[in-house]
């Protein structure tokens, strides 16, 4: 049986669908002078946000110093093909939001992404664990539909930081690991989501957990990351 660990499930945004962004006033807003400006590195937005008219220019990667700055723009998923993992491994980075909520009206997540397989094609499949600055999680991929795991809605935990308010900074420490049998999420240390690496791996869901493993980042987001990195046990 898998498990969550966390307080509630609570009523926040659902990303990558646009009906929802759009009734809450929030739809996808591009960027300016977007686009990869970090040498190696590949992106791929969301099917619904390329139906919508966005492109991957429309948000933008950039260096700022030792950190990736991301800022969408359409909800887009980065890696750099040099970036591979398997077996087991743990994937993990630090994520600030310095002004919380500052190209939005409501909290959006950014994580770690996982077993990238034939990322930007129609087959692509890829396993992903985000949190937001309000305080919640959630544990989703694509395969090459999008699939979820523990409900549609984010988790609330009480280990996810939450910013002191909008226009406030927030830090996470995020890492994905995959130990044997099992995939687990922990955020600041703690986990807070672990699943059977046979639910995980399935018709529908993930090809593999080996693959190339990246950033993703909700639309209308800005964020830096620092230490993205692989350790292996």
């Amino acid at each position: 049986m898998h498990r969550i660990r966390g307080s509630a499930l609570v009523l926040a945004a659902v990303v990558g669908i646009p009906a929802v962004a759009a009734a809450q006033g929030d739809p996808a807003r591009p960027v300016a002078g977007g686009g990869i400006s970090v040498p190696g590195w590949q992106g791929v937005i969301d099917a619904s946000e390329t139906a919508a008219g966005l492109t991957l220019d429309n948000a933008k990667l950039a260096k700022d110093g030792d950190a990736l700055r991301v800022t969408t723009g359409p909800a887009v998923t980065y890696w750099n093909p040099a970036n591979t993992a398997t077996g087991d491994y743990t994937i993990k980075a630090t994520f600030t939001e310095p002004k919380f909520m500052s190209l939005m009206n409501h909290p959006h997540p950014y994580g770690i992404v996982i077993a990238g397989n034939d990322l930007g094609s129609a087959t692509q499949s890829y396993l992903y664990c985000a949190a937001y600055g309000s305080g919640t999680f959630i544990l989703r991929g694509f395969g090459p539909e999008p699939f979820q795991m523990g409900g549609r809605r984010p988790v609330a935990h009480d280990a996810v930081h939450k910013a002191a308010g909008p226009g406030e900074p927030v830090t996470q420490e995020i890492a994905v690991s995959v130990k044997g049998d099992k995939v687990e999420c922990a955020i600041n240390g703690t986990v807070v989501a672990s699943y059977p690496k046979a639910e995980l791996v399935a018709p529908g869901k993930l090809k593999s957990t080996d693959g190339a493993y990246g950033i993703r980042f909700a639309h209308n987001t800005e964020g830096m990351v620092t230490g993205l990195a692989m350790t292996k046990p």
